[in-house]
């Protein structure tokens, strides 16, 4: 039995990321101090073999038995929750990383960390290989988030050269799926929630800047099979298939059954126009592609997640 440590376990990805562990017979450290995830995510988990510990990682912790792997998932990465806590999420991804890292070195763990497709920027090559280098404003309102992942990008690789640490880059694209929060930011729960109510769905600028959503059981998927490997470079792990905001908001619209209209509102700032994972290295490496396409993956979500529609 491997035991896996996982920052951020409390949050949207990770505790979907505790459950499949679990379900593949590890021992699971969930670490979260809370400040963006919820107790309420793994309530539901009883196993023996599953641990919540309340830790601030931007402070030096330690752990007091084996850890075979560590997911260093913690970050707020919403832009409601970035924009609200820019220090902390400097923070997360200085200090947090390097605690995370540190103690890896220490247990001889592998390290796996969840970077994301923010690297990129708003990318002047499409779809974004990994070998692209990216077009990010350091100094813009998003900054925050897109320079702390480019910055623990660039301390995991230095503790892999220098340090001899075993560790893995996920680049992870758009995931939705049970347990975003309804009030997050983000396009996919923004537009349920929205279209649930029957109130209004908001698009940014006119809807044409796309995005590639992968349901989040294949996102979980990629993150194991990268863990497991022994590739050490950057992965994209997200879905190919692109399309614009203002598809997605009649898509749900449909698949709600909802009477919401579309409005648009102005376009944030430093938001990126495309975005679409180039996933060939993560078919070669991994044999990885995800399964669940748009629609089953916005049903499940909505079972799953036993919303209803309010009264009309």
């Amino acid at each position: 039995m491997s035991t896996c440590l996982i920052t951020g376990g409390a949050g949207f990805l990770g505790s979907h990321l505790c459950e499949a562990l679990l379900v593949r017979g590890n021992r699971v450290l969930c670490v979260d101090n809370l400040e963006t995830g919820s107790l309420e995510n793994i309530s539901h988990i009883r196993d023996e073999n599953f641990v919540y510990l309340n830790i601030d990682i931007t402070q030096p912790f330690y752990i007091d038995e084996k850890v075979d792997f560590v997911y260093h998932l913690a970050s707020p990465a919403s832009p409601i929750d970035y924009l609200r806590l820019p220090l902390h999420t400097l923070k997360v991804g200085a200090y947090g990383t390097h605690n995370a890292l540190g103690l890896a070195k220490f247990k001889r763990a592998r390290f796996l960390i969840a970077s994301t497709s923010e690297v990129y920027g708003d990318p002047e090559i499409h779809p974004q290989p990994e070998s692209y280098w990216g077009n990010v404003n350091p100094i813009g309102p998003r900054g925050v988030y897109d320079e702390a992942k480019r910055y623990a990008e660039a301390l995991t690789m230095a503790y892999r050269r220098q340090q001899g640490v075993d560790t893995a880059i996920v680049r992870i694209f758009n995931t939705y799926g049970p347990r975003m929060r309804p009030h997050d930011g983000r396009a996919v729960p923004t537009f349920l929630r929205q279209a649930l109510q029957d109130q209004p769905v908001t698009v940014f600028g006119d809807g044409s800047q796309t995005r590639s959503f992968c349901y989040v059981d294949d996102l979980i998927a990629g993150i194991i099979a990268l863990a497991e490997s022994d590739y050490g470079d950057p992965v994209n792990i997200g879905n190919p298939n692109e399309m614009s905001l203002l598809e997605m908001a009649r898509t749900i619209i449909e698949v709600t059954e909802s009477r919401s209209e579309i409005v648009f509102e102005p376009l944030p700032v430093d938001d990126p126009k495309v975005r679409q994972p180039d996933i060939t290295l993560a078919k070669q490496v991994l044999g990885w592609e995800p399964k669940i396409d748009l629609y089953e993956g916005l049903k499940k979500t909505l079972e799953l997640s036993g919303v209803e529609r309010l009264a009309r």
